[in-house]
């Protein structure tokens, strides 16, 4: 029975020490650590928190100032792009308009020309009406400034006549060729006699 109570005493492991046994200011082994800080090392993590959130705010601020430099030039580019777009229909209305006018005329010239029993004189009427629509429908209009101040921007003298009695000045007399626009702009003057 000796040899087993050597035996037991031998391999007995040593049992931590009861919270009683333990000194004053020392933690008992096996039990958590509770986190310590310094009024030296607390401070300093607190200031490099509040460094890295200075930091990152700052670079917020800055890739939120670039986004919206983004977003506001790619709405002036959208702007730019619609502008020339509206710009370059207008140059192709305006210089188809101008490459069928000469046959408005023509026709116009053929209507003036015809007798009224000429069979041909309904289908050209009919032409010519089509062809003045389709271009209204573009957005041109013809003028005629008969009797208006002649105004060198819109109408082009090739010829004066003398002022009639009460008649003023710089007056349109006669119109030999209608004015065209598209808009504000003018694609055609009108050819005009101006009173002198």
């Amino acid at each position: 029975m000796s040899d087993i109570d050597e035996t037991t005493t031998g391999e007995q492991t040593a049992e931590a020490p009861s919270p009683s046994q333990t000194r004053p200011g020392e933690e008992a082994p096996g039990a958590p650590k509770q986190a310590r800080s310094e009024d030296g090392n607390g401070v300093a993590e607190i200031q490099g928190d509040i460094d890295e959130l200075v930091e990152v705010a700052a670079q917020r601020d800055e890739y939120l100032a670039l986004a919206q430099r983004t977003q506001a030039d790619f709405e002036n580019y959208r702007k730019r792009v619609a502008r020339e777009a509206a710009a370059a229909q207008e140059r192709g209305v305006a210089g188809l308009a101008k490459e069928l006018l000469p046959a408005l005329d023509n026709l116009d010239r053929a209507l003036d020309s015809a007798e009224e029993d000429d069979p041909l004189l309904k289908g050209v009427r009919l032409v010519r009406s089509e062809l003045a629509a389709a271009l209204a429908r573009a957005g041109i209009e013809s003028f005629c400034p008969q009797g208006e101040p002649f105004d060198p921007s819109m109408h082009e003298a090739v010829a004066t006549a003398p002022a009639g009695e009460g008649g003023a000045s710089g007056a349109v007399v006669e119109v030999y060729q209608d004015g065209y626009r598209l808009g504000e702009s003018i694609l055609r003057p009108a050819r005009v006699v101006v009173s002198a």
